[in-house]
């Protein structure tokens, strides 16, 4: 019942580790991909040092790869296998909600490593899941977002005023559809917060995203 964790640092990531733990199983190890340079995660785009900065206060040892999108799955699959030789792992714990093709692909990617994907909010409803997340204590900032929301949603926490924002502007509460990706900086769960300042704000490919400096 020991598990990996398929770890972007943001909220749904985040509760999933939670809900997996309730369920009874295990952590022990975290796996976020990078982008090919490896300075920044490749979906969020969060620092790699903030990254550890979680990882330190769960307590777990985190594993990163650098990957372009295109051998994505490739190298996904051949570090599973890496890191199933090195942890006594049998599960893989993903934070998806309710979008077919990627549950697909997780269970995909974890069979090829033998392992057995875990999906702990699967089939959850999107509102109510971000309502839970708050409620058990997990504060989660936007990082990135499209340009529906804009820039000046770069380093807002999640909280009800911001749902309330979102749902008048016909965006998911969850920001499930790929609206706004999040950072987790602190949990009940964390051993410390991790203190963050949005440096300044750039635009790759249409998105905004946040330039993240963890502060000691």
């Amino acid at each position: 019942m020991n598990f990996l964790c398929s770890w972007s640092g943001g909220k749904d990531s985040c509760y999933a580790f939670y809900k997996a733990m309730q369920l009874g199983y295990k952590p022990a190890v975290l796996l976020n991909v990078m982008n090919e340079y490896g300075d920044r995660s490749r979906s969020h785009g969060i620092p790699k040092e903030v990254l550890e900065a979680q990882a330190e206060a769960l307590g777990l040892p985190i594993h990163f790869f650098n990957s372009t999108w295109s051998e994505y799955e490739v190298r996904y699959i051949k570090n599973l296998k890496r890191l199933v030789k090195k942890y006594p792992i049998t599960h893989a714990v993903f934070g998806d909600i309710d979008i077919e093709s990627h549950r697909a692909w997780e269970e995909k990617v974890s069979n090829a490593a033998n392992l057995e994907a875990v999906l702990p909010l699967w089939q959850g409803d999107r509102k109510q899941l971000v309502l839970e997340m708050i409620d058990t204590g997990i504060e989660a900032i936007i990082v990135s977002c499209n340009q529906d929301l804009g820039p000046d949603f770069l380093g807002r926490r999640i909280d009800r005023t911001i749902i309330n924002e979102f749902e008048s502007m016909g965006v998911d509460a969850c920001g499930e559809n790929g609206e706004f990706h999040t950072l987790v900086v602190n949990t009940p769960f964390f051993k410390n917060r991790i203190v963050i300042e949005v440096k300044e704000k750039a635009v790759s490919s249409n998105y905004n995203f946040a330039n993240l400096v963890l502060k000691y």
